[in-house]
């Protein structure tokens, strides 16, 4: 068979796979009951596959994650999980969209100035279910776009509460933990280091309104587990199906776990923040069981790995430590495309459908839930577009191992030109196109290096990205000519999508979220902390919200 014939084939299978199938009668009944299930979508951020307990090894730390664990061992640790991305925009984007980030137009991070976010073209998981008939809610970071259009409440969330990017994007009144340090909003702005937002506070938004900047990164998490509890119990009330969707701002820096401060706790600031973030995790898996947990599917798992260059408050990524990387300098984490970068922890409990105490090793990412939770709930998504999910409906309900056959992991940061599928996973093996340019803790990065033909591993018995194959095997030989062909078949179905997306990077300094642009780093001033402004003076008020 000639090569164009097998590409062309091969592109035909790729979008047979990739479409999503017509779900048959005998299908729709074992997936749907008299109820349309909810779904309770949890995004950590930054968070480390070994840092979820049920992930370690037997004599490793004690678990900081009880309640996670207990969620895995009453439903189903899924091993072989990827993020879409390796940063926090694309990876978000392609979750809500079930699109990789060259067919949706999100390749790289919005900022705080940015006029745009994920273009109007693109259809969000929300926007659907809520067309579908559901209730749909947003707790958390959203890093889409805070302008107009872009917002969360007109991407299809009836209710949001949260911030718009990262929680380091923007100053605060008491600053968390973070490497370097960055000041407080006052006394004015001030720069330490290049890494730190000074000129715009931290908001908090309810919908579209700012109700809180800065924001208290410190009441943070408990204002968004009562939110949380809220929508579940009005959902119940309401008798109507419903999307939560959490994006949590742990395990993000600057790290705030009220329980560390002002003392020092066992384990650190990281472990401390690991439990508050176990500690949410939890509330809302009691309220959806007390609620109507037969009937509710938690699907818990990472926007993208840890960030090494925050060392000690950076979280662990297991056994994945990418010591080819590691070993010439560099990080092996987030903004990578080593397993540390996108290998995250992720556990799907629903009782009585999710199969308890179970463990999968079937090759899933992000991209799969938006067409797993379409299809639980029998909406059918826009038939005008590609998309690059599976249906995961039969790994997760059924056990069986039938996930991707292959992944593509985005250029996120580090080496490479954002979006670029530089590094595919087919099976057991990955291969590298390229590597490098990623910052490690203690500031070395390893350079950029193209491979070409690509860099193959076996991850069956080299977990840590150690040692490649020699390209002189036939075992290296049939993987590299089958890699090439997917990933050829891939680019070429990207490049005759005619629903691919460009998003709109112009940032404009008047973009920047501003409660009040009168006052410093834009904030939300009571009368009492107004006047003390205009005398030159600051105290802090334990409130400075107008909206709390």
């Amino acid at each position: 068979m000639s090569g164009s014939v097998f590409l062309l084939l091969l592109a035909g299978t790729l979008l047979c796979g990739l479409l999503f199938h017509t779900v048959s009668h005998n299908e729709a009944g074992d997936r749907t009951r008299t109820k349309r299930p909810n779904f309770i979508i949890i995004l950590a951020d930054d968070i480390g596959w070994g840092d979820l307990g049920a992930n370690q090894q037997a004599g490793q730390s004690s678990s900081q994650t009880p309640h996670l664990d207990l969620m895995a061992q009453q439903g189903m640790r899924l091993t072989d999980f990827h993020s879409p991305a390796s940063t926090c925009s694309p990876s978000r984007a392609a979750l809500l969209t079930g699109r990789h980030g060259l067919r949706n137009g999100v390749t790289h991070n919005f900022a705080v100035g940015s006029v745009g976010g994920l273009p109007l073209s693109e259809t969000t998981l929300a926007e659907i279910l809520h067309q579908g008939g559901y209730y749909t809610a947003m707790i958390g970071k959203w890093h889409l776009g805070h302008n107009g259009p872009y917002s969360p409440t007109n991407r299809g969330f009836d209710y949001y509460l949260g911030i718009p990017y990262s929680n380091d994007m923007g100053c605060t009144d008491l600053p968390g933990y973070e490497l370097p340090s960055c000041p407080p909003c006052y006394p004015g702005p001030q720069i330490l280091h290049n890494s730190c937002y000074t000129k715009v506070a931290l908001p908090l938004f309810e919908n579209r309104t700012i109700v809180e900047q800065p924001l208290d990164l410190w009441r943070l998490t408990q204002r968004y587990t009562s939110t949380a509890l809220n929508v579940i119990h009005t959902a119940r009330e309401r008798g109507q199906p419903f999307l939560l969707y959490v994006a949590l701002a742990h395990m993000h820096v600057p790290l705030s776990p009220p329980s560390y401060a002002p003392h020092p706790s066992e384990g650190g600031v990281y472990a401390a923040s690991l439990r508050e973030m176990d500690g949410l995790v939890g509330a809302i898996k009691n309220a959806s069981d007390a609620s109507d947990k037969e009937n509710t599917l938690i699907w818990f798992t990472g926007d993208n790995g840890p960030w090494e260059q925050k060392c000690q408050y950076a979280g662990s990524v297991g056994p994945f430590l990418g010591k080819w990387q590691t070993s010439r300098g560099g990080g092996s984490a987030k903004r990578t495309t080593w397993e540390g970068g996108h290998r995250v922890p992720t556990v799907s409990y629903w009782p009585g459908r999710v199969p308890a105490n179970s463990t999968s090793s079937a090759l899933l990412s992000g991209l799969d839930i938006f067409p797993t939770l379409l299809s639980l709930a029998g909406v059918n998504p826009p038939s005008d577009r590609r998309y690059d999910g599976i249906d995961a409906t039969d790994v997760l309900l059924h056990g069986k191992e039938t996930g991707n056959e292959f992944l593509f992991h985005p250029n996120s940061g580090a080496a490479g030109k954002y979006g670029d599928l530089q590094t595919v996973r087919l099976g057991r093996h990955k291969a590298f196109y390229i590597t490098g340019a990623a910052e490690a803790c203690g500031g070395s990065k390893g350079r950029q290096e193209l491979h070409d033909p690509p860099m193959i591993f076996d991850l069956s018995g080299d977990k840590g990205e150690e040692t490649p194959l020699d390209p002189t095997t036939e075992e290296y030989k049939e993987v590299d000519e089958r890699v090439r062909r997917w990933r050829e078949a891939l680019l070429y179905d990207i490049a005759t999508d005619q629903s691919v997306s460009t998003a709109d990077y112009a940032t404009d300094q008047s973009a920047a979220p501003c409660c009040d642009p009168r006052h410093t780093a834009c904030r939300c001033l009571t009368l009492a902390s107004a006047c003390c402004e205009e005398a030159g003076l600051w105290v802090i008020l334990l409130e400075v919200s107008t909206g709390d």
